[in-house]
């Protein structure tokens, strides 16, 4: 079958090879009827070429496409071979100075904060770096794909708009010349013909919507029964759903189905099945009927496969037409030409009119290449670019309903160029926006998505402005899709259903196209311009007053809340709109015609909405102080209350900006401030800032959580700007236009605080009578809050507009707020300052002149702190504090104020003058009302058993009167000589209160508060009050000519202060004298008792003093002769008694053989750290013998431990505790912990360090053994043959045993075969250990085994002890490494646990190149004493232990010398020495031994330097081995970093420094050795060249190096999709966490997901550390540590990340 098929393909590709193009070509010329000739060419060769079987095949159908297809066409249009004609017209072209690189996903972009008119102004890389903006402040973020590069956009850059490679092609002349002037007539004649050809059969196919039969002309002959099931992607139904219901519908298997499932989400679409109409039918009806369930089903077609292969034809033929314009303008003017061109039906008939309306009908992959091509071609030519923008802009209703209709996300949506073109400032805008809002894609693939790349542009954005009335357009569009109104005509977002909510997502990417628009301001206002915005601004009034009062609440009493009402809807939609009212405003600043006329307007639609608010509300009339007032009975808690109030918040921004600008000044005439009421201007926002009070009083706590999070929006960052600051803004111009006194009665009422003030003694009778707790404590807060709000209403100037301050001012008096909280990293300030439009806080312009920053160290991130001198400008009150940060800021400067020995007062700083506008305002300070408000509050505090107050309230009536008398004497400094100071708080405070009961005044209350003794926190405030009013006096006195008495209160305060001043010197001498009097008792205590206790002392001192001569190893004290770890001058030393406690149950005990044994929490894993061949793997680890470890240590099992000690028996206990949890943990929750129990894993009881095991801790294992003289002992040529013969009658012994059988007893074959004298081969030792001791040597051991081999634990497998020692051989090695990286010394570095590891592990013949010596030596030494101990006849154990050493030497030795690169060195000295000539012996010796392979050498020099080299790392190791082993104190000089090393390590290891005298001592046997090891083929081979070997030293692995810049990092990823810039570590398949990168900003801060952008740089200590991690084999217990502290780590799946 499958031969049959292949010939089948290659017959039919044989008949399409012959076609030839350029016959093709010359046919299409002579026809008089073109489009006739070429669709019946198209007819007949598209369907053999594409949708040939059931799998696309990309490559041929390509290959074809272009032989058969395009080919002919690109001959017709050259009139030659294309490869010269476009080559032709590539050269005659000019270069556009536009870059236009379509951004692909994930790849980066960069924005420059400095000149970029918006933040939509966007580079590639290329351009980036090649472009001026390089050097300023720049973002960095990654593309979501589908925008261009604006590199040579003039419109877009407020300067450099070109980099280096386009700014070559700006010509000189800049006056647009037309781009056909470059083409022959002929040549535009044939190009627009195929052009117009082509693109009409294109759009026609692409969006033909019959599934059985083909447009007109299209039609074969004969019609085969060939049909395909087509799956259509929308965003409705999930992946899940998708693949399942395919594995049903056409039984693939589950990796087809997702392989299907993918396509069809990234083209939109896929065929699913192949074959009969019946057969593909079937299957759409399976897929419908599994989806139609709960959703609309998915869409599935069936179609004719020839319609499937014109499709697939035309969106090649799209890409096609885009490559063939990329080689001339001119080309590209003709496709503009051809695609704007009307066609006879008229109105939206023009192809590119035709792909955009049936936009949301087309597929995704269809979407994007037709996309792309309007970007290469309509975007890329200025005059038609402007076109488009018209056509979008008409279409642009139409386009967002298809789009809300649409499923899709906006980003496939044609209405997302609308970036590119409104952010131009123009566009069937409305009809387009209509589509998208229907369609169910992504805005992303949706023509509405190229909204950006049109209104961004400002010169469009303008004159789609002013010439179709875009503004206009866009804001009644978004109207018309939020039908839901309540009576009043407010938008009602309540019993919001699902698909309302997923319109209202795609509704609001309408305010963002309304933003690009605005986002450029214009800067000189034509007639045009100016009605245009204004109508348009009506249009938003209209919005906006269609949300002024929505979602209104009313307080539930007596039963909770049952439904929490929907609140989020309208906050998101203010959200969405805060920067557009802003922008609003901004544009209204620039003209002030424009503001008067927008000012009239807001107001006049305010006086609508309140006509329609006040029915019901009677008035009444308030009166306190002699003063009163009418207004309405209006409860907050009883009645309706809405926190929407857009209409009024817009008109106070707009308030403030008359003032700003001075209008309110230079027109008075045109302004209608005589029917400004303000009564009504303040009436709703009060009534918001209320609710605020009353919801933190707790009055509404049965209102549920929703009104608690609207009350949180309205005062966050994100949204204050417009809603809490404004609301302030609003009562200050309200309070500006008011008597004060009739202000702050107003307020009082809607405070619900009236009755309290206005009725003397009220406050008492309320205390006693009404003792219901809630209601007192309600009532204290709100009378708090209330205080509050009339601090800020006063204090609050730092708006450019109400105070006379700049911008900077406002944004320098937030980051000192912040940061008088605590220092705080950048982000964080970021975070809590406003950002406007361009997401831009304005804080580096300011944040060098209040605070200082301070790096970071190895973790953690720079901070700023404040200047001190800052400080006086804190303000306690400052009103965007939450009450959290108010107490902290609180906390934070007092304790500062301590610090520096300073008052801990807080007073109120230093504000700033008002604008004229509101100058009034200061006078709330001094009226009767306030001065009403505060005598009570003093009053109640003085009598302060009778009444219910509170100390914040105290606090607050303070505040104010510091801010009052800094007022005044400001005033009275800053007066002219005629001008009279109205403001007299200091006077009206000096007298008493009035009749009927004649209370004393401010001042004298606050003389009697002064010293009493419940308010000590708040006598500094009060000092200073008393301070500040005496300089105010003096101050009036000094410009008043008639000197005023002074007034008693005076005089009483001066004599009050000297009595304390004497009283505190009274106390602080008795406190001296009491000092002096213990500490002289104490002194005589002491000599007493030395006195009576000499002896006792004098024995301290002695062990003083020789405990501190010792070594730093705490070890043994040794004389001054050179100390020796082995061999026979091996230096002696005294036993110690080494006692550990138990970190469980705290028992200590001493470390001996035969006691209980004391265990270490260790982690074994495998390493490939030191490796040098990753890729080699154990084959069979059952069979594989680890005898020799391979030098290229491509797998060692490492052993850490965290150094915490226990019994043996306590951590069994532990342990199995920890196993019984584990097993019920599993019955109940399904989650992993971080550790895996049935691993034998567990946390360190005492540091939660992960673990697999325990080492136990043993006696040092010399002391076991019984030490002999080393005098009259073998040398090594007897002690080899000694250990021979030994070696060999065990052997035998062995085979024996199992021979056994035999009837023959075994003595008399031992006798036969005679052992050396004093050998006994059968003896059986004594095993000196302890049973617990066992148990705990065979856990670790069997550990080791199975995790360094990956087997099951088997005990008496003889691997387990080599595994041991191996380990111990890699640990120490890694150590070495480590310590060699870092530079430091060998002994004076180790830290505690690295210490506590190696104290532990005491416990065919292969090529010499394939052993790792120090492995060798390591189970060689332990190895050892199993032999020895069967050995009666004298010989020392340390005697085997130094020739040991000395062959593994001689051996490495040998090693190296093989290995090194013997190249000549010209540094040949005169005169070699000692160890030069040895070594050349040696190396000519080895030459003999191994053939003339070697190459001869002459001087030595170079060899014995790579000889010393080459075996430090192993010298280094062994010292480290033997010390630990043998107890043998370290040399001083081994524990500091010095030049000498290798000498000293000799002498501590007993080793010539010569040490190719190891091979002359003992010749004879060496030679042999030497000899046998040369003698190995393997050897040969290397020699040869046929294979390879390790060389020494072994250079430390490193983890790849970084790039320096992140952005060339992301570059490198861009090919694979990158997100994140996150370090993953992952140990195995189920444990994984994220680590800090290393990439830090200039803030040393890190920037997950690049959220904020900032140009990142690698920090080499930060990298150098989770290198560190990785060599000390940290990162296991790094991955425990972070799992333990986040349990989501632990539920996710790390082998798939």
């Amino acid at each position: 079958m499958a031969s049959d098929l292949e010939t089948e393909v290659q017959a039919i590709d044989s008949s399409l090879l012959e076609c030839s193009a350029e016959e093709t070509a010359l046919k299409w010329l002579q026809t008089s009827d073109l489009p006739n000739e070429i669709y019946k060419h198209l007819a007949y060769y598209v369907p053999k070429i594409y949708c040939r079987g059931p799998n696309p095949a990309p490559k041929r159908e390509d290959m074809l496409a272009q032989h058969v297809l395009l080919g002919p066409m690109e001959w017709y249009l050259c009139g030659e071979d294309p490869a010269f004609g476009f080559q032709k017209l590539e050269q005659s072209n000019k270069p556009s100075h536009l870059c236009g690189r379509v951004f692909k996903v994930g790849e980066p972009t960069y924005s420059c904060r400095d000149c970029a008119v918006d933040p939509t102004c966007v580079l590639c890389m290329e351009c980036f770096l090649g472009s001026v903006h390089r050097e300023h402040r720049y973002r960095m973020t990654t593309s979501g794909g589908g925008g261009f590069c604006d590199c040579g956009d003039t419109e877009a850059w407020r300067e450099g708009p070109y980099c280096q490679k386009h700014e070559h092609n700006t010509s000189e002349t800049e006056e647009e010349e037309d781009p056909l002037v470059h083409l022959s007539e002929d040549m535009i004649a044939k190009v627009y013909n195929i052009f117009a050809i082509m693109f009409q059969y294109a759009v026609d196919i692409l969006t033909w919507e019959k599934e059985n039969e083909l447009p007109p002309g299209l039609e074969t002959v004969e019609k085969s029964d060939t049909y395909y099931c087509m799956l259509f992607n929308d965003e409705v139904h999930t992946y899940e759903q998708v693949i399942y219901t395919l594995q049903k519908a056409v039984y693939c298997t589950q990796k087809e189905a997702i392989g299907f499932a993918t396509t069809v989400d990234r083209d939109g679409r896929r065929s699913v099945r192949y074959g009969g109409f019946q057969y593909c039918d079937q299957a759409k009806s399976v897929i419908v009927r599994n989806t139609s369930r709960q959703t609309k089903p998915l869409k599935v077609q069936v179609m004719h496969s020839s319609i499937v292969a014109h499709q697939s034809f035309g969106l090649k033929l799209l890409t096609w037409l885009g490559n063939i314009i990329g080689y001339s303008d001119g080309l590209r003017r003709i496709l503009c030409q051809v695609g704007l061109q009307e066609g006879p039906e008229g109105e939206n008939s023009s192809l590119v009119d035709k792909l955009m309306l049936s936009d949301s009908k087309l597929w995704k992959g269809a979407r994007s290449v037709y996309h792309q091509l309007f970007m290469s071609s309509l975007l890329m030519d200025l005059k038609y670019k402007k076109l488009f923008a018209i056509r979008f802009a008409r279409n642009f209703r139409q386009l967002q309903r298809d789009f809300m209709e649409d499923d899709h996300e906006r980003a496939v949506s044609v209405t997302a160029l609308s970036v590119q073109l409104f952010t131009v400032p123009t566009l069937n805008y409305k009809r387009l926006q209509n589509d998208y809002v229907k369609d169910d894609h992504d805005r992303e693939y949706s023509i509405a998505d190229l909204s950006v790349q049109i209104f961004t542009v400002p010169s469009l954005a303008r004159m789609l402005i002013i010439e179709e009335n875009l503004m206009t357009t866009i804001i009644s569009t978004f109207m018309d899709h939020l039908r839901h109104r309540d009576i009043q005509g407010r938008f009602q977002f309540e019993r919001y259903t699902a698909l309302q909510a997923f319109k209202f997502r795609r509704v609001q990417s309408l305010i963002l196209d309304l933003k690009y628009v605005l986002i450029s301001k214009p800067v000189d206002w034509s007639d045009e311009l100016r009605q245009r915005f204004l109508d348009g601004f009506d249009v938003f009034l209209e919005l906006l007053k269609c949300m002024q009062g929505m979602d209104p609440i009313t307080r539930q009493v007596g039963q909770h809340i049952e439904m929490e009402p929907e609140w989020e809807a309208a906050f998101t939609l203010q959200m969405r709109l805060t920067h557009v009212i802003s922008m609003m405003q901004d544009w209204c600043a620039l003209d002030e015609k424009v503001l008067i006329e927008a000012y009239k307007k807001c107001l006049a639609t305010l006086m609508q909405c309140h006509s329609g608010f006040t029915d019901g509300e009677q008035p009444i009339v308030l009166s306190m102080c002699g003063h009163s007032v009418e207004t309405i009975r209006y409860c907050v808690s009883q009645e309706k209350v809405s926190i929407h109030l857009p209409v009024s918040r817009l008109l106070a921004g707009l308030h403030v900006l008359l003032s700003k600008s001075e209008v309110a000044y230079k027109f008075p005439e045109q302004l209608p401030m005589s029917e400004l009421s303000p009564p009504m201007l303040i009436e709703h926002p009060l009534r918001c800032l209320v609710l605020c009070a009353q919801v933190h009083a707790g009055m509404w706590r049965r209102n549920g959580f929703s009104l608690v999070n609207q009350i949180y929006y309205y005062h966050n960052v994100k949204c204050r700007r417009e809603m809490f600051d404004k609301d302030i803004v609003m009562l200050q111009t309200g309070a500006s236009m008011m008597d004060p006194n009739h202000f702050l009665m107003i307020m009082l009422s809607r405070f619900e605080l009236y009755q309290i003030f206005s009725t003397p003694d009220y406050g008492k009778r309320f205390s006693s009578e009404n003792s219901n707790k809630d209601v007192v404590q309600q009532n204290n807060t709100l009378i708090e809050e209330m205080l509050y709000l009339i601090i800020i209403i006063v204090g609050e100037r730092f708006i450019p507009g109400v105070g006379q301050v700049s911008a900077t001012d406002e944004i320098k008096r937030e980051i000192i707020h912040q940061l008088s909280i605590r220092p705080m990293a950048h982000s964080e300030l970021v975070k809590a300052l406003p950002e406007d439009e361009n997401k831009e806080t304005g804080m580096e312009s300011v944040i060098e002149a209040v605070a200082c920053f301070k790096k970071p160290g190895l973790t953690g991130r720079g901070l700023y702190e404040l200047k001190p001198e800052c400080s006086k400008d804190f303000n306690l009150y400052f009103y965007h504090f939450s009450r959290a940060e108010q107490s902290k800021a609180e906390e934070a400067q007092r304790k500062l104020r301590r610090q520096n020995r300073e008052d801990t007062a807080l007073p109120p700083p230093v504000l700033p003058p008002f604008c004229p506008l509101f100058e009034s305002l200061i006078n709330i300070l001094q009226c009767d009302v306030m001065l009403g408000i505060m005598r009570t509050i003093l009053q109640w505090t003085v009598e302060h058993n009778g009444y219910a107050w509170s100390e914040s309230m105290l606090q607050r009536v303070l505040h104010l009167i510091g801010m009052a008398l800094q007022e005044e004497k400001q005033h009275i400094e800053n007066a002219d000589e005629d001008n009279v100071v109205t403001f007299t708080f200091s006077q009206k405070i000096s007298r008493p209160g009035e009749a009927p009961s004649t209370s004393p005044s401010i001042l004298a209350m606050l003389e009697t508060l002064q010293n009493a003794s419940h308010l000590e926190v708040h006598k500094d405030m009060i000092r200073w009050i008393l301070k500040t009013f005496n300089a105010v006096k003096k101050l009036r006195e000094r410009s008043s000519t008639s000197p005023v008495s002074e007034t008693e209160g005076n005089i009483m305060e001066e004599s009050s202060r000297d009595k304390e001043k004497a009283e505190r010197k009274r106390k602080a001498e008795i406190a001296r004298l009491r000092r002096e009097k213990i500490m002289a008792q104490m002194s005589e205590m002491q000599r007493h008792f030395i006195d009576e206790n000499k002896e006792l002392f004098q024995q301290t001192l002695d062990e003083l003093e020789t405990s501190t001569s010792r070594g730093h190893d705490n070890s043994p004290s040794v004389s001054d002769t050179k100390l020796i770890v082995l061999g026979p001058e091996q230096t002696k030393v005294t036993e110690q008694r080494q006692v550990v406690t138990c970190i469980l149950c705290q028992e200590e005990q001493e470390v001996k053989v035969d006691n209980r044994a004391m265990v270490l929490a260790a982690f074994v894993q495998r390493s490939t750290v030191m490796s040098k061949n990753r890729s080699k793997v154990i084959p069979d680890p059952e069979k594989y013998d680890p005898l020799f470890m391979h030098p290229d240590l491509s797998c060692g099992t490492h052993t850490g431990s965290c150094g915490h000690i226990m019994h043996a028996h306590c951590w069994q206990r532990y342990f199995d505790a920890v196993q019984a949890k584990e097993q019920r943990r599993q019955q109940r929750l399904r989650v992993h912990t971080s550790y895996d129990v049935e691993n034998g894993e567990f946390l360190c009881p005492l540091c939660e360090c992960l673990s697999n095991t325990v080492i136990p801790l043993l006696p040092s294992p010399r002391s076991l053994f019984h030490r002999l003289d080393f005098s009259g002992q073998q040398n090594l040529a007897q002690w080899i043959r000694a250990i021979s013969q030994q070696v060999k009658a065990v052997r035998q012994l062995r085979d024996l045993e199992s021979a056994s059988n035999t009837t023959c007893s075994i003595v008399d074959k031992i006798e036969e075969t005679k052992p050396p004298e004093g050998f006994i081969p059968d003896f059986q030792p004594k095993n000196p250990y302890s049973e617990s001791m066992k148990e705990m040597l065979k856990t670790f051991g069997t550990a080791t085994y199975k995790v360094g081999l990956k087997v099951h634990p088997n005990e008496e497998d003889p691997r387990v002890p080599i595994m041991c020692w191996g380990s111990c051989a890699y640990t120490i090695q890694t150590i070495e490494r480590i310590l060699v990286d870092e530079d430091k010394p060998l002994f004076g570095h180790l830290s505690c646990r690295q210490h506590w590891c190696l104290m532990k592990k005491k416990g065919s013949p292969t090529c010499i190149l394939d052993i790792d010596m120090f492995h060798l030596l390591v189970c060689l030494v332990l190895s050892f004493p199993a032999l020895h101990c069967q050995d009666f006849s004298g010989v020392s154990l340390g005697t085997g232990e130094i020739h040991i050493f000395h062959l593994v030497t001689m051996a490495h030795i040998v090693q190296i010398i093989f290995t090194s690169s013997t190249e000549e060195n010209g540094m040949d000295q005169e005169t070699p020495t000692d160890e030069e000539q040895a070594v050349l012996a040696l190396y000519k010796c080895l030459g003999q031994y191994a053939g003339s392979a070697l190459k001869e050498i002459s001087s030595g020099w170079h060899l014995w330097r790579s000889i010393k080299t080459g075996i430090m790392p192993f010298l280094r190791c062994s010292a480290m081995f033997f010390h630990y082993l043998n107890g043998v104190p370290v040399p001083p000089e081994l524990q500091v970093s010095g030049a000498n090393q290798f000498e000293h390590l000799c002498s501590y290891l007993s080793l010539p420094n010569n040490l190719i005298c190891l091979f002359q001592d003992n010749s004879k046997i060496t030679n042999t050795l030497v000899e046998s090891w040369c003698n190995n083929d393997e050897i040969k081979r290397y020699l040869q060249g046929q294979r390879q070997a390790i060389s020494y030293p072994r250079d430390s692995n490193k983890l790849i190096d970084l790039p320096d810049d992140y952005s060339c990092l992301i570059n490198q990823a861009s090919n694979f999709s990158v997100r994140e810039c996150q370090v993953l570590f992952l140990a195995g398949k189920t444990k994984g966490c994220f680590y800090a990168p290393p990439y830090l900003d200039d803030y040393g801060e890190t920037d997950q997901g690049l959220r904020r952008g900032n140009p990142l740089h690698l920090c080499r200590e930060r990298f150098k550390k989770i290198q560190k991690l990785w060599q000390q084999h940290s990162i296991t217990e790094e991955i425990g540590h972070a799992q333990e502290a986040n349990q989501t780590l632990v539920g996710i799946d790390w082998q798939h990340l």
